[in-house]
């Protein structure tokens, strides 16, 4: 496999972390953006990352239990982070939008969430001719980047957004969740 092909996997893989960036941007204050932006592309990079090199090593041998569940627990976990942000939103605009709001336990679940298709794509790795290692390392910085640079768009659109950019956040998690539920369950 070319190394455009595994870039290109990478940009697709990263989309959820890209959108569930833009969504958590839109609620943070000026002065934690680059903290966050730093800790959301590390983590997201890191487990779009691992979860190729885990695919990968299991092969094909768990494929059919993977695939039959992996799209629930994905949904599952963005609907409860999506619907938490909403909630937040309508406590008031201080407390959403506390330091507090974005906990190692809430990014950990997020960023398992999103990389769950990367599981499956590893799996897909093993029958190929692609040098894993490779593939990890551009799988995972082409996430921090676009997660890392997420942030900052996100914290644009909800300045603009202001009242709204909460709800907006929880709804957009909630519809990727939908989406990635109904791919499995459609295609």
């Amino acid at each position: 496999m070319s190394l455009f092909s595994i870039f290109m996997i990478g940009i697709g893989l990263s989309m959820d972390a890209f959108a569930v960036s833009v969504a958590r941007g839109m609620t943070m204050k000026k002065e934690e953006l680059l903290r966050y932006a730093l800790t959301l592309g590390f983590f997201f990079g890191i487990f779009q990352a691992v979860m190729p090199l885990i695919g990968w090593w299991a092969g094909s041998c768990f494929q059919e239990f993977i695939a039959s569940i992996d799209h629930w627990i994905a949904f599952g976990l963005l609907a409860i982070i999506g619907s938490n942000m909403i909630r937040e939103s309508f406590r008031g605009e201080e407390e959403a939008c506390d330091d507090k709001s974005l906990t190692l336990k809430t990014i950990l679940i997020l960023a398992v969430a999103t990389s769950i298709d990367a599981l499956a794509v590893g799996i897909s790795f093993a029958f190929l001719q692609v040098h894993i290692w490779t593939a990890i390392v551009i799988i995972g910085l082409t996430t921090f980047v676009l997660s890392f640079l997420a942030v900052y768009l996100g914290n644009r659109l909800g300045n603009l957004l202001e009242k709204y950019a909460g709800i907006l956040g929880g709804i957009i998690l909630i519809l990727i969740g939908t989406k990635i539920l109904l791919e499995h369950l459609l295609g």
